[in-house]
Order: structure tokens, then sequence, then C-alpha cells
């Protein structure tokens, strides 16, 4: 397009934006508020008792809104967008879609806004497609533990996964959704075929690489803000039926990350690769990731760490009852490549279903024991490959020498599998690093627990700037824009410009705290973005 005619476009947007901001500039926001029980919708709002709106999985922050929508449609979430929309920036209502609420710092919460609750939305149902190229397409408040179980009558599964699966379509879609799956099939984002969307202008938007395809790459990975995923048509594989699950233990770091490498270029390979990071008295498999099933498999041999630094990885073989001893003969064979401590080999057969779904046993008890709606300060970073042992060096040889308060995951990913169009940063490296220090923080076991994590978490994130890690962060949090800036780089220019075109007036997901909605919008403000 010629430059004067992208300026020109440009240009009457602004106009656009800022007429509509100067006309109405007197409504109040419980004005506004009380304007929503007039909608014509199938499903209905809630403007009572909505604490449950005001909160998540990292339980820190409850901001409450000023109404929960409980969709029964598409056009619900359209009209509701849509009717925010058409208030301008004479108010300041804002909207986010709330999924199983597993954010950690309050990025699906909408002060003083309007909360959709996705799980209530569940479209005409999940719907799989068998043949060449399988998939399945489901609303995005569905959980994948539901998907994946519709899908397996069809003997179909996804490619990549999450470790946990209890958690909405359209939630781990506005991130990534990574797990040990993604060296091979890359993040759950680089196995969507189709998104059908919901802009920040209330339009119902069907997109693809081949059709709206800015919006579709744009939404995957862009963290709710430019339009709400309403249903996701997802690509999947033959899904086996068993799983050989198999760790082991590293005393050396190096060699650990050496391993890993190798086995994710590998052409055959393990089918998950994981690892995490032990350290000293927490216990080697002590933690709420540590049970390989609800049956007590095959335990390693006498094992004593003497108080160090231990790593594990965690890797599984899919196969099928009558492809046993197959798959054996491969396992025996990667494991002869490993260099491992030979007396600390953990082995079991398990469903694909429990291996799946193995974090939600472990939630369960900790529900049991009331340990699970704690205080969850989370930090996930992105670590290149190059510096992946300075990294090593400086956190886990300074910062964390005594114990952590949760699993500490380390392991690597192959930028290849990812793609650059979308809208999730991360190294510029062909290999890359997962660290994730999944911190719990328990009022009863100390009360500067949580001090102490988000202590631990600030000195890690310094000690990166200050060593110059060039990481990124995954789930990010920051609450300026100078850094939203910094942590996008060279992409700060295509988001907001993708902001400005599916949601001008910044409705959508302010808890990211990306952009701000205001009363009155800068012209000024908006050239700086695009």
């Amino acid at each position: 397009m010629h430059p004067f005619r992208t300026n020109t476009i440009r240009f009457f947007k602004l106009l656009m934006i800022l007429f509509t901001s100067r006309i109405t500039m007197h409504t109040s926001d419980s004005d506004v508020s009380s304007s929503l029980s007039t909608l014509s919708l199938e499903g209905q709002f809630s403007f009572h008792d909505m604490s449950h709106a005001a909160k998540d999985f990292g339980n820190r922050f409850q901001l409450l809104p000023s109404a929960v929508l409980q969709p029964k449609s598409v056009s619900d979430i359209s009209t509701t967008i849509k009717h925010v929309y058409q208030m301008g920036a004479r108010s300041q209502l804002t909207v986010a879609a709330q999924g199983h609420r597993h954010s950690l710092q309050g990025q699906a919460q909408a002060p003083g806004g309007v909360v959709i609750q996705m799980e209530s939305f569940k479209g005409p149902g999940i719907q799989v497609q068998q043949g060449k190229l399988p998939y399945v397409d489901v609303a995005g408040g569905e959980l994948w533990i539901n998907l994946l179980k519709e899908t397996l009558k069809y003997g179909l599964a996804p490619k990549s996964w999450t470790d946990y699966l209890h958690l909405t379509v359209g939630g781990t879609l506005s991130n990534a959704g990574i797990s040990g799956q993604a060296f091979r099939h890359g993040p759950q984002i680089s196995n969507v075929y189709q998104l059908e969307i919901v802009t920040g202008k209330g339009e119902v938007m069907t997109c693809s690489p081949a059709e709206n395809a800015d919006l579709f790459y744009g939404v995957l990975g862009g963290l709710g803000q430019f339009g709400i995923i309403t249903r996701a048509r997802i690509a999947l594989e033959p899904a086996p039926k068993m799983v050989k699950w198999v760790r082991v233990l590293y005393s050396n770091f190096t060699t650990f990350t050496q391993d890993q490498e190798m086995l994710i270029a590998a052409e055959n390979t393990f089918d998950y690769i994981e690892g995490f990071v032990v350290i000293n008295r927490t216990g080697i498999l002590n933690n709420w990731r540590s049970s390989f099933s609800p049956q007590d498999p095959v335990q390693a041999s006498h094992f004593t760490s003497d108080g160090k630094t231990l790593f594990c990885l965690e890797m599984t073989m899919n196969f099928n009852p009558d492809e046993t001893e197959i798959m054996n003969k491969e396992i025996y064979m990667l494991l002869s490549k490993l260099r491992y401590i030979p007396s600390t080999l953990f082995q079991s057969e398990v469903t694909y279903v429990e291996f799946l779904d193995r974090v939600h046993v472990s939630e369960l008890k900790l529900r049991a024991k009331g340990l699970w709606e704690v205080p969850h300060p989370w930090l996930n970073l992105l670590i290149p490959r190059s510096k992946i042992h300075n990294f090593a060096d400086g956190v886990f040889g300074n910062i964390l020498r005594d114990s952590s308060n949760g699993p500490i995951l380390l392991y690597p990913l192959n930028k290849s599998k990812w793609d650059n169009r979308t809208s999730v940063v991360i190294p510029d490296e062909e290999v890359f690093y997962l660290v994730a220090f999944l911190s719990s923080a328990p009022s009863s076991a100390n009360h500067d627990t949580l001090e102490s994590a988000l202590k631990l978490n600030a000195d890690i994130l310094d000690f990166c700037k200050q060593a110059d890690i060039g990481m990124k962060q995954y789930l990010p949090y920051y609450t300026k824009e100078e850094d939203w800036r910094t942590h996008f780089g060279s992409r700060w220019k295509v988001f907001a410009q993708r902001k400005l075109d599916y949601d001008p007036l910044a409705i959508l997901a302010p808890g990211q705290r990306i952009f701000r909605k205001t009363t009155s919008i800068s012209s000024q403000k908006l050239l700086q973005m695009v």
C-alpha cells in the first residue's frame, strides 16, 4: 500500500476515535453499568456477589468488577463488547475474558469493569473431524481435559499440551501453551488451524493463516489484547493408550543440559522431555509434581543427595500395548546415551490420560489439605541457550541456596517450532530454555513466605538484567509501558498497531496492564504507539 494512503487511513482512524471520545463525555460509569442490564442477551449478567471473579490462581490480586456476564452465545459476548465500545472514551468500563482463573497476577480481572465467564459458553459443543488432517472445533471456554476426553473417543488427541489440563482453550492460546511436547510440536499456538474472535469493537471475525491472518497471528499469544477467542480449530494426531514414564537424576548441570539438548535434537527420541531442579533440602521428588501415578510405581534404588542441588530429567514415550517390546528396546537405547546417575532410574507405565492429567491428582490432595488456594508468586522465564550456564551459576549457585517452595522446571525448546508471526516474544536463539519457579506461599507456614518469594523473584530478575542474560518473561508481568516496550523490543510497533486496529479504546484485558483506557484519548499518544 502506498505510504500516503497508509498515513491517510491512520489519520482518519484517529479522527474517528477522537470524535467518539468528544461527543460522549457526560455519562458516568454507574450509568454505563446500569445500562448493561438493558441488553438483549441469551445469557445473563450478575451485579451481586462477584467476589469469585476477583480471584485467580496467583491469589494475590482481588479486583472486583462491576458486572459478570455468563454468556450463552457468541452474540452475548459481541453485544456486550459493542455496547462498551459505543460508550466510547467517556467511560472507564473495560472487559476481561475469564476462563478457569489460572492467571497469576490479576491478568484476567477487570476492576470496575465487566468479567465474561467463558466457561459458561460452550457453543455447539466439541466437534471432532477425522481424516487425513484431523482436527477438533471447540469453544474457547472449554477445558483441555474435556477436549481430551472427547477426542479420545475417536482415537485422537491434540499434539501439544500444558502440564495442567484444567485450563480453558482460549486461556492457553492467549499465552502460548507449553509442556514437554513443545520441543517437537511447538507450543499449542503452533497447532491451531482457525479461530473465531470477538474484537474490542464487538466484531465477530473468523480468522486463519488465509483469512484475517493479521488478527489470527496477533491473538495467538496476544495476552487477550486484540480479541476474545470464542472458538478454536485445533490439530489432532492419533492418540496412544499408554505412556512409559522415566526419570533420572544428575549432579552436574552441564551434563544435564547437554543430554537434554541431545534428546530434543534427535530424530528418534522421547515424546515428552522436561527437567527440573531440586535445591538441597527440598527433597529429591518431594513436591506436588512428584508422584508418577496413584499406584506408586517402581522406585529407584536408594540414593542420598548429600544436600546437593540435583537436576531431574523427566521423559515419556507413547505406546500401545502391542508395542511394549519395541518401546522398551527404544527406551533402553536412548537411556544408554545419557549420563545420569545410574542408581536414580525411576520407571513407570501409566495410561495416556493418567500422565497428561498428573498434576490434577496432586491438586486434589493439596485441596484436601487447604494448600491449593494459597498465593502462587510464580516466575516463568525464557533463557537463551548461550546464557543458561551463566543463569544457573548466578541463580542456583547464589540466589537460591537452601531450598525452594515449589518445583523449578528447566528444559530446552526449539525456536524453529514457534511461528514468529504470533504475538509471543521468545529469545533470538534456536535453542532456549524455559525456567519456571513455581512457588507456593501458604500463610500458615510462615507469614513472610510470600514476601520472601517475591524478593527472590526480584533478585532473579535483577540478576538477569545486570548479567545481560537476554531473557524474556513467559506469562509476562509488567506495570510500566517502558517495560512492555523493552519486552516486545522491535515487535512493539506491530503489537501497538494491532491494538489500535482491533481494540482502539483499550477495552480488553485491562489486567495485563499493557494499555490503559482513559477518559480522553490523546492523538499524540496513539501516534507514538503506531
